[in-house]
């Protein structure tokens, strides 16, 4: 066994440990950086990448039959082998020899096995071959594992195989009929996408779609799966699954519906990959989230060396999120390597405030929804005397009109009246994805909507939508 030094050790090579890396060694520190699996994680293979790759073309469509003129032209399907062809040039054929170059390429030293904790700045490695290295950090260890899916513990689920995430982003044969279990982003995404390639399928959803993000939007989703033939059925729950001998799945429902499909997919949530990474060396419980303050520093563990950033802090499941987290997790580690000293006032670089007051996020469903910041909801229960103004995007918008013939949509904005500024934005239609980090600067930076009016959108643009939200609200009490 051998043992090496280094000023910060990274386990998981995710996004969120690259970025975590790559800014530690642009401070001058020395890093080595521990992957059990692929080098880029599970977004660059099972999960934001490939999952965007396969919807591209599926949204691409659907906007080319919204306009007149061009709607003639779609008259086919599409081409299976085309959109897994494209897949597979974005996640490189799921060889990660260019990221695994590319953290090499910033000085980072690339240790491939799985990294365990071993007790204070301690993490031994052991490669796929059997052989242990014992790395041992002078400042700080990062966890950056990530997630892995929740599959339900339903009779019937070890016969069925069931899909997770895995299985939608990588399989290559479109099932004839595809149920999929759940109603967040990843199940809503995978059924627009699938619908799309060609698949009968079936939405499972408990209680309600996108039940995080104003219900308008669950409206506008729900009505955009139907419309494309999703089969959407809110309020079920599956108690079992049974594999016949012929392939096929039937999927009982607690109403007494049964549902035959050739592959079931569960998107039913997450769970911290911390089960064998030697968290009780350190007083932690193996397999738990790990809880950080706004440095993303881990609590209950003293000394200040231990961080974790990404999904495996559950603060929020979204790679940007981990990423801005991995920036303030190094920004601190350096501070603190340097000076044992760091700032955490707000908007500070060594405080991750945006996981709190203005995470953005989108779903690329048809229609696509994006929001950041408070729902109206969540505003008034945290106690804001707000304001809430909505605008029917393809009524008044010129530059939606155009988009498409027919474009529906809709935008709200969340005022807190006691300081004149946006608390929230939440849109939903055709290309709004390209429009939220317009809505999450005026958030993060509190712009009064007095400032807002002299931000002036392009004509005829989607971003139009913008003057509409202010004039609504200048109207709101005539």
């Amino acid at each position: 066994m051998t043992e090496n030094a280094y000023d910060v050790i990274v386990i998981g090579a995710g996004p969120v440990g690259q970025t975590a890396a790559d800014r530690c060694r642009a401070a001058g520190l020395s890093v080595a950086v521990v992957e059990r699996e692929l080098v880029g994680g599970e977004c660059s293979y099972w999960g934001c990448v490939p999952s965007k790759a396969l919807l591209r073309p599926v949204l691409t469509l659907a906007d080319t039959r919204r306009v007149d003129g061009a709607r003639e032209a779609a008259t086919g399907v599409l081409d299976t082998r085309g959109v897994f062809g494209r897949r597979d040039r974005y996640v490189t054929d799921w060889d990660d020899s260019g990221q695994a170059a590319t953290v090499v390429a910033t000085g980072a030293d690339l240790f491939r096995g799985h990294g365990r904790l071993d007790g204070v700045r301690r993490v031994t490695v052991t490669s796929p071959a059997g052989d242990t290295v014992t790395l041992t950090a002078r400042h700080a260890v990062v966890i950056s594992s990530g997630s892995g899916a929740v599959i339900p513990d339903v009779p019937g689920s070890d016969e069925a195989h069931p899909w997770t995430n895995r299985e939608a982003t990588d399989s290559s044969e479109v099932p004839r009929r595809l149920a999929i279990v759940g109603g967040g982003g990843v199940a809503v995404e995978m059924a627009t996408a699938w619908q799309g390639l060609g698949s009968a399928v079936t939405l499972l959803v408990r209680s309600r779609i996108l039940a995080e993000m104003e219900p308008f939007v669950a409206d506008a989703v729900e009505r955009g799966l139907d419309e494309a033939g999703v089969d959407v059925r809110i309020g079920v729950n599956v108690s079992r699954l049974h594999r016949d001998t012929s392939g096929g799945i039937s999927v009982d429902l607690d109403n007494g519906d049964v549902v035959e499909v050739d592959e079931v997919m569960f998107a039913t949530g997450r769970r911290p990959l911390t089960g064998d990474m030697g968290l009780d060396t350190v007083g932690l419980v193996p397999g738990s989230w790990l809880d950080t303050d706004d440095t993303l520093t881990v609590t209950g563990v003293a000394g200040e060396w231990l961080y974790a950033a990404g999904d495996a802090n559950h603060r929020a499941l979204l790679t940007h999120q981990g990423k801005y987290q991995a920036r303030i997790a190094a920004a601190v580690i350096s501070a603190r390597a340097q000076s044992g000293v760091v700032d955490t006032r707000a908007w500070s670089p060594h405080a991750a405030t945006a996981d709190t007051q203005a995470v953005p996020q989108t779903f690329f469903t048809d229609p696509e929804a994006g929001s950041v910041g408070m729902t109206e909801r969540q505003a008034r229960g945290a106690g804001y005397r707000v304001s809430v103004v909505d605008i029917e995007i393809g009524d008044v918008v010129m530059g939606a009109k155009l988009y498409a013939d027919g474009y529906r949509g809709r935008a709200r904005l969340v005022v807190d009246e006691s300081r004149g500024v946006p608390l929230g934005v939440t849109m939903v239609g055709p290309g709004v994805s390209e429009m939220l980090h317009a809505a999450t600067i005026a958030v993060v930076g509190e712009v009064p909507i007095d400032r807002l009016w002299h931000a002036v959108p392009c004509f005829p643009t989607v971003s139009e939508l913008w003057l509409r939200l202010l004039e609504a609200y200048r109207d709101r009490a005539s």
